[in-house]
């Protein structure tokens, strides 16, 4: 059974940086995928970023690209989501998510079966 525990969220201002982290443990990477996901209250969560286990493809939303990168340390099995240059439409809470059967798109949440609690960031303008 793989558990998932995100931290490093908190309040920043537009234009700065954080980096999230997602420890897994109990059956850790078997795992195909790692991703991570965002959700506001009143909205469908919404996909970030992917990873592949052996690290050799990652993904990002169109509205991320270019300023998160998803990274992976296998040795400490934990996903990191380094994101910069933040904007207050990035508030949310960030959820980490792994896929250990494969099988279904990584860009929904139909494509992982384990999830973390989340952490919350908050962008202020």
């Amino acid at each position: 059974q793989v558990q998932l525990v995100e931290s490093g969220g908190r309040l920043v201002q537009a234009g700065g940086s954080l980096k999230l982290s997602c420890a897994a443990s109990g059956g850790t990477f078997r795992n195909y995928a790692m991703g991570w996901f965002r959700q506001v209250p009143g909205k469908e969560r919404e996909f970030v970023s992917v990873i592949s286990v052996r690290g050799e493809n990652t993904y990002y939303s169109e509205s991320v690209k270019g300023r998160f990168t998803i990274s992976l340390d296998i040795a400490k099995n934990t996903v990191y989501l380094q994101m910069n240059n933040l904007k207050p439409e990035d508030t949310a809470v960030y959820v980490c998510a792994a896929d250990s059967e494969g099988g279904h798109s990584w860009f929904t949440v139909a494509g992982y079966n384990y999830w973390g609690q989340g952490t919350q960031v908050t962008v202020s303008s």
